[in-house]
C-alpha cells in the first residue's frame, strides 16, 4: 500500500511538472511580475525631422550619450558646443516611426519619438532641466539619478546642487591662501567634503582697468623640496566639475568658481599648486594648499534644503 502511495505521489508530480513547462512565459510569471507604472515610465518628445534640413536641440548641460533607434536619421553633436544636438533624415521620406536618447553630463535623460515631415513645424528647440529653472519646484520626469563613472557613483544632479548651495552661500572658510600681484588676486575661499568629492570654492578679483582672460587653471601636487639637478615630480589633478566658470574678468570686477574634484590627500612631502595662467598675457597667479587644510574641509550643511521634493 505504501508503495503505491509513493507511486501515485511521483506521477502527480511529474503531471505538474509536465503542465508547468507547457505554460507561456506570460502565465508562468503571472503573480510574481508587475506592469510598469506610469510613475516609472519617461514620456517622450515628439520630433520631426526632414531631408534637406538640420533640427538642432539645445540642451542645459553638455552631453554624454546619443542613441539612435534607426538608420532612418543621424545626429550627432555640433562643432564647438558640447550641449547642441543636431539630427536630420539619412531617408526622404520614411514612413516608420523612430526614436533616439540623449544623456547629459547633469544625469538627465531625454527621450524622443521621430517621425518624418517635409517642413517640420520645430527646428531649433530648446530643453530645460530642473537645475537652471527657478521657478520649477518638482524634478520634471526626465530627471532621474543617471550615474557617471567620473563622479564616482554619485549622481550629477545632486553635484550640481552641492556646487550651486556653496556658490550661493559665498562664504569666507579659509584664509591667507592667495596671490596678488600685477592687480590680480587669485584666492581660495572654501574647501568642502560631500561623500567622495572635494569641492573648492575659489575667486579671481581684477582692480586694474585691463581685463584678464583666462588660458587654463592648472591643478597639481609636486614634492615641497627638490634637490639640484633633480627632476621635479608632480601630478596634475582634473576636475570633473567647474560651476560658474568664466573665461574673462572684466577690469574692476570679480568672478567666483567652484570646481569638483575626486576626494585625495597629500603626503606630508608634498603640497597642491593651483596655477592661474593668462591667455596672451603675463599676471600668472598661484597659491599653494597643504594636506592639513585639505582634512579640515567643511560639510555642506544646507545642502539637502536646495533639493527640489518629488
Amino acid at each position: 500500500m505504501k508503495q503505491l502511495l509513493l507511486i501515485a505521489a511521483f506521477v502527480a508530480a511529474s503531471i505538474s511538472i509536465s503542465a508547468q513547462n507547457n505554460l507561456s512565459s506570460e502565465d508562468q510569471n503571472k503573480g510574481i511580475t508587475k506592469e510598469i507604472s506610469s510613475d516609472r515610465i519617461i514620456p517622450p518628445y515628439n520630433l520631426e525631422v526632414t531631408f534637406d534640413k538640420t533640427v538642432h536641440v539645445i540642451f542645459p548641460s553638455a552631453v554624454k550619450y546619443i542613441d539612435l533607434g534607426s538608420a532612418n536619421i543621424i545626429a550627432g553633436k555640433a562643432e564647438s558646443a558640447e550641449n547642441v544636438v543636431r539630427i536630420k533624415a539619412s531617408v526622404k521620406g520614411f514612413e516608420n516611426e523612430t526614436n533616439f536618447s540623449v544623456i547629459t553630463d547633469e544625469g538627465s535623460f531625454y527621450s524622443f519619438n521621430v517621425k518624418y515631415a517635409d517642413e517640420p513645424q520645430k527646428l531649433n528647440i530648446e530643453m530645460q532641466d530642473f537645475i537652471h529653472d527657478g521657478a520649477t519646484v518638482n524634478r520634471p520626469n526626465n530627471s532621474m539619478d543617471i550615474y557617471l563613472s567620473e563622479l564616482r557613483n554619485k549622481s550629477p544632479q545632486e553635484v550640481n546642487l552641492a556646487m550651486k548651495s556653496i556658490y550661493k552661500n559665498n562664504k569666507k572658510e579659509i584664509k591667507n591662501i592667495e596671490s596678488k600681484r600685477f592687480g590680480i588676486q587669485f584666492l581660495l575661499k572654501g574647501i568642502y567634503i560631500q561623500n567622495d568629492l572635494l569641492y573648492f570654492h575659489t575667486e579671481v578679483k581684477n582692480s586694474s582697468n585691463v581685463p584678464f582672460d583666462v588660458d587654463f587653471i592648472r591643478w597639481k601636487i609636486v614634492d615641497k623640496k627638490v634637490a639640484k639637478r633633480t627632476a621635479i615630480q608632480e601630478t596634475v589633478i582634473e576636475p570633473v566639475r567647474a560651476s560658474h566658470f568664466v573665461t574673462q574678468i572684466k577690469g574692476r570686477s570679480s568672478e567666483r568658481t567652484v570646481f569638483a574634484i575626486n576626494k585625495f590627500t597629500i603626503p606630508d612631502d608634498k603640497k597642491l599648486v593651483v596655477e592661474l595662467f593668462e591667455k596672451n598675457g603675463g599676471r600668472h597667479q598661484s597659491f599653494v594648499i597643504g594636506n592639513g587644510d585639505i582634512i579640515q574641509a567643511e560639510t555642506i550643511s544646507d545642502f539637502n534644503k536646495d533639493i527640489p521634493k518629488n
